[in-house]
């Protein structure tokens, strides 16, 4: 069975083991979470169960998402995502960092950092032409293909906006809960800038 949770980035820092070994860690505000809906085969073709976190200003929710919100008592909420596999919870239901142990394995899901517009070199890690004063080609993103189809392919990679992309992290360990402040600390860092949501799931490689 899967489980996962939704969160909040707070930032970095460092543990120590009994043995004197630094560990870094990731801080992550995980929940608490409402049910907000449960998915089922006969009604939705699948099973899933929505979260919700991070409460929204009530001047910014919409009408239908209200009513959405309070058919499980709650407020409507910033951050909602759908989880498959997770049995056992119901509408309405709370959450909370004590969903996972330490020493369990995670994927961390977020959106990357922005960086503006930028290269193909540091977009996509080509390398540069030679800078002598003879060469033609320094920083720039090389041929384009062929000269016969009179276009560009599509997927060449070129120059454009990086980052703020979906990216997750794989097998993560969860160093320590703290379940008075619903914290998790993550070993290794996780995508997104601090006071950035992410989604904490069982790991899918939990055979490796």
């Amino acid at each position: 069975m899967s489980k996962g949770i939704l969160g909040k980035k707070l930032g970095m820092t460092q543990v120590f083991t009994a043995e004197g070994q630094v560990i870094p860690v990731t801080v992550i505000e995980a929940g608490p979470n409402v049910v907000l809906q449960k998915k089922n085969n006969e009604v939705d073709g699948y099973e899933s169960v929505q979260l919700g976190y991070d409460d929204k200003k009530a001047t910014r929710a919409v009408k239908p998402e209200e009513g959405h919100a309070k058919k499980a008592n709650t407020t409507p909420k910033r951050f909602v995502r759908e989880i498959r596999g997770m049995e056992g919870f119901e509408v309405g239901q709370e959450i909370k960092a004590d969903l996972f142990a330490e020493g369990e394995k995670v994927d961390v899901t977020g959106t990357s950092k922005g960086k503006g517009f930028a290269g193909s070199i540091k977009r996509h890690n080509h390398s540069r032409g030679p800078m002598a004063h003879g060469s033609r080609y320094h920083r720039g993103p090389g041929s384009m293909g062929s000269i016969a189809a009179n276009r560009v392919f599509k997927g060449m990679k070129l120059p454009g906006r990086m980052g703020t992309a979906k990216v997750t992290v794989q097998n993560l360990e969860v160093v320590k809960v703290d379940t008075e402040r619903n914290l998790l600390l993550v070993k290794g860092a996780i995508p997104g800038p601090n006071n950035g949501y992410v989604l904490v799931k069982s790991t899918v490689k939990s055979g490796q």
